[in-house]
């Protein structure tokens, strides 16, 4: 899709666009520094402040890069500051991807295009909430390996990646006629518990060694976190929210860093969600007021988010607080561009504050996008899923004594299913668990295909089944995505350790790993015949349908009311999980790039545990983020007790 034109009154400002995109010639004039001095940036010899919002294009279909960039720098911002996932761009080791939505030179160009600077966080950890906080899953293929350390195995991957990628971004720093302005290393590594310096000073050494001395380094770390996350030749940064004491946290900055510009890279303009919580929100005069206290002392400022986007597919990461919370697949994050990049009230009192302190790009934003309603729509039943495993895994089976992780058989996200015997009768309803907390993250339990119930990380198993000799045992194993923060632990998947029934420890398994989303890409409907509407808890069962669009194609919101938890495909596409039992995120959004306007638009959706009878989806056009139906009370396994102990997570 191609940038929209700005308006002649803006053509100095789309010139800066050529200077940005223009050729090495002019490079040498260029440059982006830091007056301790005057303590400022200078850019090319001038005072600088940059007024800056985050942005994800890993979370924002490609064609839909220009709008959002577009529409932040008519909201008064000057950069725009963004991470690189690894694990993105490297789904195998020395196998690389920048083509599509990956295209990171595309959006490099796009971002110079829409006049902004760009701050860039390469990693190689990026938090983010994003799956295993950027770093590739296949890095626990050495199960020993220590993330985030001088360990040889992780700065041989370290190395071997930023040899790829720093050679990409070369061209685009500042001073060589690009919009790359400054550089983070690494990402808030205070706040990660093996503050290893001898790990910081190899990144720095590697990073100068690749991108040369003139381009600004940068680290960022909460105010708990400069001790172990700030390094010395790297400029010290902090970040915040408006609820915490500016004044006291940027004087403990300046221990840090004595003199140069005050800088929040991370100011908050809303929060992350996690399944069974309330959607979170920040108000606007909060925000605001936060905002126009820093710009007065001439901090330069980064809002993050300023548009969160979605966690499409399985790309959410998780955070772990006493228990495992994985995160929503909705990003919106209460930011000021919505995740269907809509400007919200809080974008024009940003706007507001903005212009008391910069000239704001004459013109106004562009109104919200059509959207639209569809529905109800029916599904029919495909079938369940274990019979589909054909399709699922060709390959067929793995076979192993004992279950084995997602790592030890390189399957990275989505689903695996665990197959055994019975090898004695169970008349009697007999406790089925996984020691150890040996569930990550979810078992969805079948014996002779018949769907039992559900075991989930950290909660406390409430499964009491009988079963005959020889009765197949099957548990599909979902990764809810992996530890995205903090923890100085690696997040293996599946089932950790073998179940055990009464006394019986389950062994011989066979193991398939799943391919969901290739049978949901590819396969045609397969209603040859008329199934029965399951009676009752249902188990991981495929449904799908067809359905035409009458009238204009907009934006829309995928209703999932009686649903219980799953995952969704539009056209082959995974839009992503829902968990509309749990909440609070009630609708997943449905970009208007997706539907197709003259052909039918198909549907696929695998539910993993119970359907509304009828099995009926609708279309809306305004989301629903915050509505957690009940209260939810999880029994969650306390390490420090070692039992488990009652949890509230929301109520309404």
């Amino acid at each position: 899709m191609a940038p929209k034109r700005l308006p002649c009154l803006l053509l100095p400002l789309a010139t800066l666009a050529l200077l940005l995109l223009s050729p090495l010639p002019q490079a040498e004039a260029r440059s982006f520094l830091v007056d301790r001095k005057n303590d400022r940036f200078l850019l090319d010899g001038v005072p600088f402040r940059y007024v800056s919002g985050s942005l994800h294009y890993f979370r924002v279909p490609r064609v839909l890069w220009a709008d959002r960039l577009s529409k932040m720098y008519l909201s008064g911002l000057n950069a725009v500051q963004f991470y690189v996932p690894w694990n993105y761009h490297e789904p195998e080791p020395g196998v690389y991807n920048f083509n599509g939505s990956r295209d990171l030179i595309a959006f490099l160009t796009e971002a110079a295009r829409a006049n902004l600077f760009v701050i860039l966080r390469p990693g190689p950890y990026i938090c983010a909430e994003w799956e295993m906080g950027g770093l590739p899953s296949w890095l626990l293929q050495k199960p020993k390996i220590h993330l985030r350390t001088s360990d040889p195995d992780f700065l041989a991957a370290v190395d071997s990646w930023f040899k790829v990628l720093l050679p990409k971004i070369y061209p685009f720093l500042y001073h060589n006629g690009g919009n790359i302005i400054s550089i983070q290393v690494e990402n808030e590594y205070g706040s990660y518990k093996a503050c290893d310096f001898s790990y910081m000073k190899h990144l720095a050494g590697l990073f100068r060694a690749l991108l040369g001395d003139k381009i600004l380094l940068f680290t960022t770390d909460g105010p708990e976190g400069f001790k172990c996350g700030s390094l010395q030749g790297l400029y010290t940064t902090v970040d915040f929210g408006p609820a915490d004491n500016m004044t006291k946290i940027f004087a403990l900055l300046r221990k840090y860093e004595p003199h140069g510009p005050l800088v929040n890279s991370e100011y908050y303009t809303g929060w992350l969600d996690y399944w069974g919580q309330n959607h979170s929100t920040r108000s606007s005069p909060d925000v605001t007021r936060g905002l126009e206290s820093m710009l007065k002392l001439g901090a330069s400022v980064n809002m993050y988010m300023f548009h969160g986007g979605t966690n499409f597919g399985y790309w959410n990461g998780a955070d772990e607080k006493g228990r495992f919370f994985p995160i929503t697949t909705s990003y919106d994050y209460d930011a000021p561009i919505s995740e269907a990049g809509d400007p919200t009230a809080k974008l024009f009192a940003l706007r507001n504050v903005i212009s008391k302190f910069q000239e704001i790009p004459l013109g106004p934003l562009p109104p919200p996008s059509p959207k639209m309603k569809l529905g109800p729509v029916t599904l029919k039943l495909d079938g369940s899923l274990l019979a589909f495993l054909d399709f699922l895994c060709p390959q067929g089976p793995i076979r192993s004594f004992l279950p084995l992780s997602f790592e030890a058989v390189k399957q990275d996200h989505g689903f695996m299913l665990y197959q055994t015997y019975l090898t004695h009768t169970v008349s009697e309803p007999t406790q089925f668990w996984v020691p150890r907390n040996g569930v990550h993250d979810r078992a969805y339990v079948m014996v002779d295909g018949v769907f039992q119930g559900v075991l989930e990380r950290n909660m406390r198993p409430q499964l009491f089944l009988t079963g005959k000799v020889g009765a197949k045992v099957d548990i599909l194993l979902e990764n809810m995505g992996r530890l995205s923060f903090g923890s100085n632990r690696s997040d293996f998947k599946g089932l950790l350790e073998p179940p055990i029934w009464g006394r019986t420890i389950l062994t011989e398994w066979k193991i398939f790993p799943l391919n969901v989303d290739k049978l949901a890409r590819w396969w045609l409907p397969l209603h040859l015949q008329k199934r029965p509407q399951p009676q009752g808890p249902s188990g991981p069962t495929f449904y799908s349908t067809t359905f035409k669009i009458l009238g204009s194609v907009g934006d829309t919101f995928l209703y999932l009311h009686g649903w219980t938890k799953g995952q969704v495909w539009i056209n082959g596409f995974n839009l992503g999980r829902y968990w509309t039992k749990r909440g609070p995120q009630q609708t997943l959004y449905v970009p208007r790039p997706l539907l197709l306007p003259t052909r039918s638009n198909k549907i696929t959706i695998l539910e993993l545990e119970n359907v509304p009878n009828p099995p009926q989806i609708q279309f809306l056009d305004k989301p629903i983020l915050n509505s957690t139906l009940h209260s939810t009370y999880m029994y969650f396994l306390s390490e420090k007790q070692n039992t488990y102990q009652p949890m509230e997570l929301s109520g309404h």
